[in-house]
């Protein structure tokens, strides 16, 4: 999701109000992936390096997080399972609250997936997943024998899902920023130049169509 300040700077607006807006959008457009059947979708919500932005527009991101949680995103009337994948330990009170407390009460819902990765960085990711595995090794939960890259994939916070077939980034932006390393090694990429809050579901439809045209080897021919 990305996109929310620039598109704040070009109407002059504060940079918050970009968030507001993008916030607004993600809520649509996972209406939209839920309807159109899909299993499971992840909204780059806030990176590991999102904390180096200034503290207000910190500070505000977590109070519109909390507050759309509450209030805007209707969680419990939904058939979808909710996961906020990252290193939740920078996150405490209401917030943090919230957010176990939502992958509580959907953990056993049937329907589609949504993943919102906070304080989510790619690379912390595998060395957190490394970690455990070798504490796992040395307790003797597993051996050296028994790590392979289903294991491996089982210790990330994606665990249990499938890798994406295509990641999608707005804004113009063509670059990673360490989202999903592991899991996009064979995800096709799709870059489109317009900011999030602009994001529509014809531009998801127009994604979609770009992936369906994409030949898919997977290192064969």
């Amino acid at each position: 999701m990305d996109g929310n300040g620039r598109w704040a700077k070009n109407k002059f607006l504060p940079r918050n109000m970009g968030h507001k807006k993008g916030a607004e959008v993600f809520q649509d457009i996972a209406d939209y992936c839920d309807e159109l059947g899909l299993e499971s979708v992840t909204f780059y919500a806030f990176s590991t390096e999102n904390w180096k932005r200034p503290v207000e527009e910190v500070n505000g991101i977590m109070r519109l997080l909390k507050e759309y949680l509450i209030k805007a995103f209707d969680y419990e009337k939904r058939n979808n399972r909710m996961l906020f994948i990252g290193d939740k330990s920078a996150f405490s009170g209401e917030l943090l609250d919230l957010m176990l407390d939502i992958e509580e009460k959907t953990k056993d819902r049937t329907g589609m997936t949504i993943n919102i990765a906070l304080n989510y960085g790619g690379r912390d990711e595998i060395v957190n997943a490394t970690k455990h595995i070798a504490e796992d090794v040395k307790s003797g939960k597993i051996s050296e024998n028994d790590i392979d890259e289903k294991l491996f994939s089982n210790y990330l916070y994606t665990k249990g899902q499938p890798d994406p077939d295509f990641i999608l980034r707005p804004s113009g932006e063509m670059r990673l920023s360490n989202f999903l390393l592991w899991q996009s090694a064979y995800a096709e990429f799709i870059y489109m130049d317009v900011l999030w809050p602009d994001f529509t579901r014809d531009d998801l439809d127009k994604a979609i169509i770009e992936f369906n045209k994409r030949n898919r080897r997977f290192g064969g021919v």
